[in-house]
């Protein structure tokens, strides 16, 4: 088998050869047949997140270790199962690996919120992920069918599924009137605009500085779209939904953003929710917290159900397919180039 690996930070992925492994006692051996190339693999290639003024959170120091395979939106074909490895898979067919697994044994994990686990994992993360012809996974309830959509899709799923549909679900929108900003219309920010007639009831708007990306997601149904270069877009966004979005999402997650979305909210009540890892630091004034009535937290992907649901409203045919770009597994490094230099429109998906 084969993996394409990250063996120094930041420098190119290297393809190595290694035996198949044999799964053992609950574990799946799974063949992969796509691979999506998440924004957070750039993150994981160079081995740290930006926290800002200089700070770093270091991957190595959370327990990645080199050599390491990225890779967390995966799809493939059961191939052997472990002696203990009970719950219903077979063999000879494919499935979405669900990559945000915990420890299993928390009481967080045991509420189905493994995604939140202290002691993670993650596929892709901490543990070795899909960047390569064959994989273990820990166990079949990780496993989901997704019968009658593609593959490079139904991989992306995993993560850029669940994450938006998790994040819509923290907006808080309940009414037609209140009006919904995503601001980022890559992978994920797609992901959510599709999802968004199942979860939200209220308009979507669209924000990127990319004009393809704005005609794109005009062309995927969102109400509006906006340049956030424009300095008079955030008034534009206000007055479009009628003095404030009541709820924003931002998938790109740098300073910049995080202000646009501030101030584009409704002056009181409004809920800013951060799903984007690009970096950096904000200053907030404080006392906006209170005065505002303001909430501001934070997604992290999704969990098990959440993919579950994703997948079945896709087979409803619920869920416009985002664009997908197929790559050949020997273009990993390419992927991720073309990936940091904006150049990617929906989905790269590699395919050993």
């Amino acid at each position: 088998m084969r993996r394409c690996e990250v063996v120094a930070w930041g420098e190119p992925l290297v393809m190595r050869e290694y035996p198949t492994p044999e799964p053992k006692g609950t574990e799946v051996l799974v063949r992969v047949t796509a691979c999506g190339v998440c924004h957070s693999d750039l993150h994981i290639h160079q081995g740290y997140f930006d926290l800002g003024d200089g700070e770093r959170l270091v991957l190595e120091e959370r327990g990645t270790r080199l050599p390491f395979t990225p890779g967390h939106e995966i799809a493939g074909e059961v191939v052997a199962l472990g002696p203990e490895a009970e719950g219903g898979v077979e063999v000879g067919r494919e499935y979405v690996v669900f990559p945000w697994i915990g420890c299993g044994h928390c009481a967080v994990c045991l509420r189905g919120e493994e995604n939140l686990c202290p002691k993670p994992r993650f596929l892709g993360a901490y543990e070795g992920g899909g960047y390569t012809d064959y994989l273990l996974v820990p166990h079949p309830r990780y496993l989901v069918p997704f019968d009658g959509l593609p593959r490079e899709l139904a991989c992306t799923y995993a993560c850029s599924g669940v994450t938006a549909w998790a994040a819509l679900g923290k907006t808080g929108i309940q009414r037609d009137d209140q009006a919904l900003l995503l601001i980022g219309a890559g992978g994920v920010g797609m992901n959510a605009l599709a999802l968004a007639p199942s979860r939200v009831p209220g308009p979507v708007a669209v924000a990127d500085i990319d004009p393809a990306k704005r005609e794109a997601a005009l062309a995927a149904g969102a109400a509006r779209v906006f340049d956030p270069g424009d300095p008079a877009a955030a008034a534009a966004v206000r007055e479009w939904s009628g003095g404030g979005a009541w709820a924003v999402i931002d998938f790109v997650g740098r300073p910049e953003t995080v202000r646009f979305g501030l101030s584009c909210l409704v002056p009181k009540g409004g809920r800013l929710v951060v799903v984007g890892l690009y970096g950096g630091r904000l200053p907030l004034p404080v006392p906006w917290l209170p005065l505002r009535a303001l909430t501001l937290c934070g997604s992290y992907v999704g969990t098990l159900a959440d993919l579950r649901t994703v997948i079945r409203l896709a087979q409803a045919g619920k869920v416009p397919p985002i664009p997908i770009t197929r790559r050949p597994l020997e273009e990993a490094n390419a992927a991720l180039e073309d990936l940091a230099a904006g150049r990617v429109e929906g989905r790269q998906v590699l395919v050993p």
